[in-house]
Order: C-alpha cells, then structure tokens, then sequence
C-alpha cells in the first residue's frame, strides 16, 4: 500500500514530498519510537495524537486516523537508516529540528526514558541531519514544557 512512497523515499535523488507523504512519513517515524521499547501504549498513542493535532491541524478523530494509517506505513517502512536519510533528503531543516522534538515527545510520553527509545533517537537525530546538540535543546524543551 505504501510501496510507492518508500520507493519515492529512497530513490537515488528524492523528490521534496507532498503533504500527504511528508504525513505520513513522519507519522511513521513517531510510530517507529514509540513502538522500539515493545510497549506502545496509550500514552505514546496520545502524543502522536497530540503532536498530529498540533502539526497538521487535525481534530482528534483525524488525528486517530493519521496515526491508524501511520501504523501500517512504519510496518511497512524500510530500515530506520534508510528511512530516516530518506526524510532527510526531502524534508527542510527546520522541519527536521521539529520532528526531533516531536520524537522526544514520544519517548518521554509515558514518563520512563527507556533506554532502547532513547538510544534509537540518539541514532536517528544525526541521520536526519540535526546535531546532538539541536537534539539536546529538544529534548529539554519537551521536559520543560516550553
């Protein structure tokens, strides 16, 4: 269902992605966290709810949907390298720096900082070309609240 995207993805020069892709995308990649630690649970379900909401503008039935569709894209997603230079490749900077604050978002959700989650962030933040240090203020922007 999803092979075209990923195809797009991963091409040898991607192109930027449209709305929709960039969605479901990314979505995907806040599944992906959320279910690294073996518990994806209704707290994790709740920001990507919230982080869908507050991004795309969605209510929270839109939300509950992006995320059901965003499930099967990280099921079906290549390996975390591959789709996370992917996004690099097609997605601007800012919006990148973003995303990791998204993703922090996520992983602190439930309260526990696992070690699994917070080591696949620690991979992923470089792979998507923001710096340790852009994902440390993320990070700390998240735990602050701001």
């Amino acid at each position: 269902m999803f092979g075209d995207l990923f195809k797009r993805l991963t091409a040898p020069d991607p192109a930027p992605l449209t709305d929709d892709d960039a969605r479901l995308a990314l979505g995907a990649l806040l599944v992906r966290i959320a279910r690294t630690d073996g518990s994806y649970d209704a707290d994790e379900m709740a920001q990507i709810d919230a982080v869908l909401m507050s991004r795309y503008g969605l209510d929270s039935a839109g939300a509950a949907d992006l995320r059901a569709q965003c499930e099967v894209a990280e099921a079906e997603a290549p390996d975390t390298v591959r789709f996370t230079r992917a996004i690099k490749d097609a997605v601007p900077y800012e919006d990148r720096e973003a995303v990791i604050e998204a993703l922090w978002s996520v992983v602190l959700a439930d309260g526990v900082r696992d070690k699994t989650e917070d080591a696949l962030l620690r991979m992923v933040a470089p792979m998507l070309g923001v710096s340790d240090q852009d994902s440390h203020k993320a990070r700390k922007r998240v735990m602050s609240g701001a």
